[in-house]
């Protein structure tokens, strides 16, 4: 790219040689004024006024048109010795949030090159203080003849500056906002945000001129000798009576056209803006309400009314069949739990008489031995007195 500018960067007491060179370029196809009788060319001949004769450009000059209408001439020598600073230097005053621009100052856009390799080093360096710190640079500089305020940011690995128009160059919209006082409805707002997400995103390298292109080919074919192609016949504009018609209208072309994307986040969110009580749009006393938006909503209602009883039955039928097989499952189980206690209070009864059964006859045993010990202890005792009895008569 071609230099327009050679200078250097104030960053304090830094100085960063740059070149300066446009960002942009202009696609747009120009013409050429020409005689429509013959063809030729028209063209604009600089001509002195007081010798009435044609003049070079390098015999034209600059001046300024006093309020008499004299002439005082300004030579570019005079415009290299203006006592400013930002004559060859584009002066940073300022480092201020992004957000603090206006955009309706921002201008022409410019690339900031490093001149030469000692520059390189101070130009990355004010190049990532601005990246991280997230704001932009204010600066004044010169540009053909006159001081201008710029922007600076960091786009890349480069250093851009827009040219910015002063604040006093641009003009408040005094006029522009309607002067009635007017009332946007909530449906309004919500069918707008439904044509917004309809609409969605769009990446910016897919959108192109258009109009350049089928002047191209209009051109093309008359360079050919050929009849220039057909633009076809411009719809013919539906008469709107009602903002909530277009907006459905919007909304149903703009879902044809994407076919049908994004149109689930967008029903949603409007059904249910539609539902909240309230939201309900008051009747109105002024003004007939559209036939096909009254239709529109009553069918979108009665659809959703019968989805929401559908889905009321087939949850309360859903919860009846788990109902009844948490019942059956509890009886059944209750049902075993008390075959299981009978069961188990009939083995404990068995076991306790067979128990007793076995105690009873042990008893009984016990005490036939006891009585037959008892039986022999007492004829024992009797033998032995009967012996002493014995021995006593002997003596």
């Amino acid at each position: 790219m071609r230099s327009i500018w050679n200078g250097a960067i104030s960053f304090g007491l830094v100085s960063i040689p740059v070149k300066l060179m446009n960002a942009t370029e202009s696609h747009a196809v120009s013409f050429r004024q020409i005689h429509t009788e013959d063809g030729g060319r028209i063209r604009y001949r600089k001509v002195c006024e007081l010798e009435d004769r044609e003049v070079s450009q390098a015999e034209i000059g600059k001046a300024y048109e006093d309020a008499d209408g004299s002439m005082i001439p300004i030579t570019d020598e005079d415009l290299s010795h203006l006592p400013i600073p930002t004559a060859r230097t584009i002066e940073i005053v300022a480092f201020v949030p992004r957000e603090r621009i206006d955009p309706l100052q921002m201008g022409t856009a410019y690339y900031l090159a490093a001149s030469g390799a000692p520059a390189a080093k101070p130009y990355t360096l004010l190049r990532e203080a601005l990246g991280r710190s997230d704001r932009v640079a204010i600066a004044k500089f010169a540009l053909r003849g006159r001081e201008r305020l710029g922007m600076l940011r960091v786009s890349g690995d480069a250093i851009v500056m827009h040219g910015l128009l002063w604040p006093d160059e641009v003009r408040t919209p005094e006029g522009v906002a309607p002067d009635a006082g007017v009332t946007v409805r909530e449906q309004e707002l919500d069918l707008a945000d439904a044509l917004m997400d309809t609409l969605g995103e769009i990446d910016l390298d897919d959108l192109h001129d258009e109009y350049r292109e089928a002047l191209e080919e209009v051109i093309a074919a008359k360079a050919a000798g050929e009849a220039p192609p057909e633009a076809p016949g411009p719809a013919e504009p539906g008469k709107v009576l009602d903002l909530m018609a277009a907006l459905e209208s919007s909304v149903r072309a703009a879902r044809e056209s994407r076919g049908g994307e994004g149109t689930g986040t967008a029903e949603v969110r409007t059904l249910e803006r539609h539902e909240r009580p309230a939201r309900r749009t008051p009747k109105e006393t002024g003004g007939k309400k559209s036939t096909s938006t009254a239709a529109g909503k009553t069918a979108a209602g009665k659809t959703q009314a019968r989805k929401s009883t559908s889905a009321a039955r087939k949850s309360t039928a859903e919860t009846d069949e788990k109902t009844a097989k948490s019942a059956k499952t509890a009886h059944a189980a209750h049902t075993a739990k008390t075959a299981k206690s009978a069961k188990t209070t009939k083995t404990a009864q068995t076991a306790k008489t067979a128990k007793t059964a076995q105690k009873t006859p042990d008893r009984s045993t016990a005490r036939k031995t006891a009585a037959e010990a008892t039986a022999g202890s007492t004829a024992g005792k009797g033998a032995a007195k009967k012996t002493a009895s014995s021995r006593r008569r002997g003596a």
